[in-house]
């Protein structure tokens, strides 16, 4: 183990958790801060004995931040919700990190984004995505930047949210005719980039589109999930305007603090492609082969079958775009 401390905030998420992992794989000390530490402790065990430790931490609070990055040499934020709080969370928690990475002094910082982070978006995620990459940048002008594509894995809100929905439902929406396109990239792919971005410091101040292999448009995707959870449902194309009007009662559980099945702002999100742009530095830029959905859903949406691990089902690859 070396004697390096890297400070991981929003360490408990999807993302966060194999971020973890192989940030302890490759020996460093971690210090996890989080909302509720109840919820970090199952991060432990990733680390050997006090390789992890786990923090209480607002990242909303200068002073919280401060003494969450005391002694560490790297950061890493991975910060983000898709329900709310956009501005606080994106924007003043970027801008608090990353001035507070900067007072402290340390050599490198890893902002986590996404594809499509801009500014000037209609989606408030991406709107904010794109001013908190901004406020990063004023702040900490060599911290690297991460925007990835929609993450699959085992713990996903993707793939098994689609899954678990296609056990109750006779069909699965296509939201605005299921043509928009994606390149979901494996979480343990995103993680290695992070850890290869902490190292290294040619990464420093640049930015890189981590997507999967493959471009696949919405509809595609939802016959992967039939695939690998052999169910067979329509697929029912649903125009933007009245997906938009399904999502506004859709969102109510989210003012209950509950995860909704689908928000306004997610259609709105699905109405521009999520993938990789043209000229981007990549995953293969930091050495790291992606591995695509077909390779790893089988892995985890079994459990969705009817007959749980028992049921056998088709393998065929489905025809995705180039």
């Amino acid at each position: 183990m070396n004697n390096s401390l890297v400070t991981v905030f929003g360490g408990s998420g999807f993302l966060g958790r194999h971020t973890v992992r192989a940030l302890a794989k490759a020996g460093y000390r971690i210090r996890v801060a989080v909302r509720h530490v109840h919820g970090g402790y199952f991060l432990i065990p990733n680390g050997h004995v006090g390789q992890i430790q786990v923090v209480k931490c607002d990242a909303t609070d200068p002073d919280q931040v401060a003494a969450a990055l005391h002694g560490a040499h790297a950061a890493v934020n991975l910060i983000g919700s898709l329900n709310g709080r956009f501005e606080s969370l994106h924007v003043d928690a970027a801008r608090i990190v990353a001035e507070a990475a900067r007072a402290a002094g340390l050599r490198s910082l890893v902002h986590v984004s996404s594809i499509g982070a801009d500014a000037g978006s209609p989606s408030r995620y991406l709107c904010t995505k794109g001013e908190g990459e901004a406020k990063v940048r004023e702040a900490f002008a060599e911290a690297t930047i991460l925007r990835p594509s929609v993450v699959f894995g085992p713990e996903d809100r993707f793939f098994n949210k689609f899954a678990s929905l296609a056990r109750f439902v006779p069909a699965l929406p296509l939201i605005g005719g299921g043509h928009t396109r994606l390149q979901p990239v494996f979480v343990g792919d995103a993680a290695a980039a992070i850890a290869r971005c902490v190292s290294d410091v040619s990464t420093h101040g640049k930015i890189y589109e981590l997507g999967g292999p493959t471009v696949y448009s919405f509809a595609e995707l939802m016959r992967i999930v039939l695939q690998e959870t052999g169910r067979k449902r329509l697929l029912v194309p649903v125009p933007f305007v009245l997906a938009s009007i399904k999502a506004f009662f859709l969102q109510m559980p989210a003012i209950l603090g509950l995860e909704p099945m689908l928000t306004m702002d997610q259609v709105r999100m699905l109405k521009v492609d999520n993938v990789v742009h043209d000229g981007a530095l990549t995953l293969a830029d930091l050495g790291i082969a992606p591995i695509a959905p077909e390779a790893v859903t089988a892995s985890y949406l079994w459990r969705f079958r009817a007959k749980g691990q028992y049921e056998e089902v088709a393998t065929s690859r489905v025809p995705a775009q180039r």
